[in-house]
């Protein structure tokens, strides 16, 4: 169930022919799933109204910002502290950082004292746990160690099906206790990983202070999971490119959102094997990778939820996904299959090019 853009900055360079592929997407007018390059520009659209768009890398991935309001310098100093405040969330949930809480907590299995962001987020986790009956795991991190141990190197090496039932016995997140601002594993060797869930805490984080600090109009998207409030400088809704998981621009739907919140999880990011069996999403229940599915993309009410039930779905069958969308309240989600399938959960919408 994991998804390794992570909170860390794993990701290998960008080379220039992908940075001109992905610039092109800046022309459509409307914001993609994809990875965005780095850029900062300031618009102004009338009298009354600036757009202020900027992008960093953080998380592990890009990061971009789209504000629109009528003070330029107001919106650059939003734009400012909102990527500050991504910086500090980053150095609390992050696995990667040995000083950080997560870390601290696989090192020990026991941690007190714990950050209250921390724990709103393993909290929320295992509520999704609890919802996917056991598809969306935090506890995967022995598999995904496996993988990296066995998998990661240039020398190819089969994983047996003993290591991996052997991890497996470490993978369940019905053992991990919260009292308090204290976590405890429940088994010795367990070990977290918020990678699923935490950049959509992050991203829903931001928005809430772009909007405090009156930033009403916003786009926030962090590789994929994507928040918006407000509308576009014209006062019309904001326009998302589903991600193409083939990487060839056919984007299987536009959709238009205000308020709203989507995150995508595909098969298309990273590899541990050359044969691309093993990728960055596990299934907690078998230990290997879904095979079924390319992309799942998840509407919900924040983003948080969004990124959880997204890498739920991908873990799940094409059917059983949409139907588990089906039966909870404001959520909708677009399954592209492996043969290229696309299936609709009732309320999906869209919007033409």
């Amino acid at each position: 169930m994991k998804r390794m853009d992570d909170l860390s900055c794993r990701s290998g360079s960008m080379n220039r022919r992908s940075f001109l592929k992905l610039s092109g997407l800046l022309g459509l007018g409307v914001s993609t799933a994809g990875i965005m390059p780095a850029t900062a520009t300031a618009v102004k659209f009338n009298r009354k109204m600036v757009k202020v768009s900027e992008s960093r890398l953080a998380m592990g991935t890009f990061v971009s910002m789209t504000l629109i309001h009528s003070s330029r310098d107001e919106a650059e100093n939003a734009m400012g502290l909102a990527f500050e405040e991504i910086d500090r969330l980053t150095g609390l949930l992050s696995r990667f950082d040995q000083t950080a809480a997560v870390a601290q907590l696989n090192k020990e299995g026991y941690l007190k004292d714990i950050p209250p962001e921390m724990i709103r987020v393993v909290a929320r986790a295992l509520q999704h746990h609890k919802l996917s009956h056991g598809a969306f795991d935090i506890t995967v991190k022995p598999v995904v160690d496996l993988f990296v141990e066995k998998l990661g190197g240039e020398k190819k090496i089969d994983l047996t099906e003993k290591e991996i039932a052997r991890v497996l016995d470490l993978v369940d997140a019905g053992k991990v206790h919260i009292e308090g601002r204290s976590i405890r594993f429940l088994k010795p060797g367990m070990g977290m990983t918020l990678d699923g869930i935490a950049k959509g805490y992050v991203v829903d984080s931001v928005s809430q202070l772009l909007s405090q600090h009156n930033i009403g109009n916003h786009l926030i998207n962090a590789g994929g999971d994507i928040r918006t409030r407000g509308t576009k400088a014209d006062e019309r809704p904001w326009r998302i490119a589903i991600e193409d998981p083939a990487k060839k621009k056919n984007y299987p739907d536009i959709i238009e959102m205000r308020d709203g919140a989507v995150a995508t999880s595909g098969n298309y990011e990273i590899y541990f094997d050359r044969e691309k069996m093993f990728h960055h999403i596990v299934d907690p229940r078998s230990g290997l990778s879904p095979e079924l599915n390319a992309g799942v993309s998840v509407i919900a009410d924040n983003t948080m939820d969004a990124d959880a039930l997204s890498t739920s779905v991908f873990v799940m069958t094409p059917t059983d996904g949409v139907s588990f969308i089906n039966a909870l309240p404001n959520s909708e989600c677009l399954v592209i299959t492996k043969e290229g399938t696309l299936l609709k959960s009732t309320g999906w919408k869209t919007a033409a090019i």
